[in-house]
C-alpha cells in the first residue's frame, strides 16, 4: 500500500474524521450514562473480559454509524464528479478501493483499539488476573467495524444516493435491534412457567453482545470462527461493489456475504449453553483453608478468608454436624429465570449479590455468609424480589449469632422497617420454643431454602411448606 496515497486519503476524505466520531459516543456511553458497567465484578474498568464484552456491546450503536460513514465515503467519487474520469485511468479500480477502504479501515481499528486501551489501563489497576482470553473478543469487534464500513462503501458506490448513508445506518441500526430484541432471541418457559427469552445463532451475526454477567464467562471459540467468516463476506461484498462496474458484477458481489451468513450460521452454536461459556482458567477456585474465590477475585480472597472461617465456625456450633463446611464463590451458570441450585455442604455467594456486596468485610460480611448459608435465596437467575427468603435471612442470622441483627444490604429505610415489623415476632415465638423444636424448624427452614420448594420464612413460623 502506498503511504503517501494513503496520507492524501486520510486528508482529504472523511476517513480521518471517522475514528473521532466513532470513539467520542463510546467513551460518552460508558463514562456518562449509569448502568450496570459501572459496579459490581462485572464492570468495564473490573476484568479484561468484562472490559471486552462491554466495549464489544457499545457496537449496538456504533456498528451502523460505521456503516452510514462507509456509504458516505463510498459517494465520494459520485460527489465529486470524477466517476468517469477515474475510469480511464491505467491504475486498476481495485487499488484506489483498497486505498479507500484501507484508510476508514484504519481510523476506525484505531478508534476501537484505543477505547480497549482505555478500558484496558484501568483493568490493571483493578485486578491481578491476567490472560488473553479476551483478545478474540475485541479483536472481532474492531473487525466488525471495518467490515461494516466497507460494506457501507460498497453499498455507496453502488447506489449513489444522498440518500444512501442515513438509510444503510437506518437499517444496520433496525438490524441490530432486530437481533437483540426478537429475530435473535428465542423464547422458552421456565420450570416455574416464566417465558423468558435466550439469544440464538442468529443473534451472533449481530456485532454486538449480550451484557457481561459474571466476570469468569466468556464467548466460546466456535463463535468466534463464526462471526469472523461472516465478517469476511460481509467485507467481501463490499469490496467487490466497490469495484464491480456493470450491474452483473455487483450482483455476483453478493455472493460473498450470503455465503458467509450461511457458512457462519453451520458454525455458531444453537445451544445458547454453548455461546456464553464459563473460562474454566478463570473460574478455577484459589483457596485459604475452607473458603475459595475464583481466579478473577483471588485479590478478595484475604477480606473473605476470616469472615468465611468465622461464618462456618458460628453455623457449626449452631447446627452441628448439618453445618456446611466451606465457602466458596459461586461458578454456576444457569439460563435467566432458572431455579437456583445450593448445596448443602457449602456456602455459595456471588460477589454481585446485594447481601455479600454491600457487606464487603469484617462482621457484616460474616452474617451475610451465615445468611446465604441458612437461606442461600430462591429468586430466579436475573430476577429480583423481595420478601420470604430475606425474612428467614433476618431470623436465621439472629438464631446463629444470639440476637436479632440487621440484614446486611442496601436496603431502604423502609423495607428495613418492613423487614422488622415481620421478623421480631418470628424470631421471639422461636427463642422462646425449646431448643430442640427450634432446631427443627430450623431445618425445616433450611430444606425449603436449599431445594427452593417451600416457603422459608413460613417454615420457620412452624407452617408446613408449600
Amino acid at each position: 500500500m502506498n503511504i503517501r496515497v494513503l496520507g492524501i486519503e486520510l486528508r482529504r476524505s472523511v476517513a480521518l474524521w471517522a475514528g473521532p466520531v466513532v470513539l467520542a459516543p463510546a467513551l460518552a456511553f460508558l463514562y456518562l450514562i449509569p448502568g450496570s458497567w459501572w459496579s459490581g465484578t462485572t464492570a468495564w474498568t473490573a476484568q479484561w473480559t468484562s472490559m471486552a464484552l462491554w466495549t464489544r456491546s457499545v457496537l449496538f450503536y456504533l456498528w451502523p454509524l460505521a456503516v452510514g460513514l462507509g456509504a458516505l465515503q463510498g459517494l465520494r467519487d459520485q460527489r465529486s464528479k470524477m466517476s468517469e474520469l477515474l475510469t480511464t485511468t491505467s491504475r486498476p479500480a481495485r487499488h484506489r478501493a483498497a486505498m479507500l477502504a484501507g484508510a476508514t479501515g484504519i481510523t476506525l481499528a484505531s478508534a476501537f483499539a484505543l477505547l480497549v486501551l482505555v478500558g484496558g489501563v484501568q483493568v490493571l489497576a483493578n485486578t491481578e488476573y491476567m490472560h488473553l482470553g479476551w483478545l478474540p473478543i475485541s479483536l472481532v469487534g474492531a473487525f466488525s467495524l471495518v467490515a461494516g464500513a466497507v460494506l457501507g462503501m460498497g453499498a455507496g458506490r453502488a447506489l449513489p444516493s444522498v440518500l444512501t448513508p442515513p438509510a444503510l445506518a437506518m437499517g444496520a441500526f433496525v438490524f441490530t435491534a432486530l437481533m437483540y430484541m426478537s429475530l435473535g432471541r428465542t423464547e422458552t418457559i421456565t420450570a416455574a412457567g416464566a417465558p423468558v427469552t435466550e439469544p440464538n445463532r442468529v443473534s451472533l451475526l449481530s456485532p454486538t453482545v449480550e451484557d457481561a454477567r459474571e466476570a469468569f464467562v466468556t464467548l466460546s471459540a466456535s463463535v468466534h470462527v463464526g462471526q469472523t467468516i461472516w465478517l469476511l463476506g460481509m467485507a467481501a461484498t463490499g469490496f467487490a461493489l466497490l469495484v464491480a462496474a456493470t450491474p452483473r458484477a455487483r450482483l455476483l458481489a453478493l455472493t460473498p456475504v450470503l455465503a458467509g451468513a450461511v457458512i457462519a450460521l453451520l458454525i455458531l452454536p444453537s445451544d445458547p449453553r454453548r455461546i456464553y461459556v464459563v473460562d474454566k482458567a478463570a473460574a478455577v477456585q484459589v483457596c485459604d483453608g475452607p473458603v475459595c474465590v475464583t481466579k478473577t477475585q483471588r485479590a478478595r480472597l484475604a477480606d473473605v478468608a476470616g469472615p468465611g472461617k468465622e461464618a462456618l465456625r458460628l453455623l457449626h456450633g449452631a447446627l452441628g454436624s448439618q453445618a456446611p463446611v466451606s465457602v466458596r464463590e459461586n461458578t454456576a451458570i444457569l439460563p435467566e429465570g432458572s431455579t437456583p441450585r445450593w448445596s448443602r455442604k457449602t456456602v455459595l455467594f456471588d460477589f454481585d449479590d446485594d447481601i455479600i456486596a454491600a457487606a464487603a468485610k469484617g462482621k457484616e460480611l460474616t452474617w451475610a455468609l451465615i445468611a446465604k448459608g441458612m437461606v442461600p435465596g430462591c429468586t430466579p437467575t436475573g430476577w429480583s424480589s423481595f420478601g420470604p427468603d430475606e425474612f428467614a435471612q433476618t431470623v436465621a442470622i439472629g438464631w446463629v449469632l444470639g440476637d436479632l441483627k440487621p440484614l446486611p444490604g442496601t436496603l431502604s429505610a423502609g423495607l428495613r422497617r418492613e423487614i422488622d415489623a415481620e421478623t421480631r415476632p418470628v424470631w421471639k415465638e422461636l427463642k422462646a420454643l425449646p431448643r430442640a423444636e427450634q432446631l427443627s424448624r430450623i431445618n425445616a427452614m433450611r430444606a425449603a431454602a436449599l431445594s427452593c420448594k417451600g416457603d422459608t420464612f413460613d417454615a420457620l413460623k412452624g407452617g408446613a411448606s408449600r
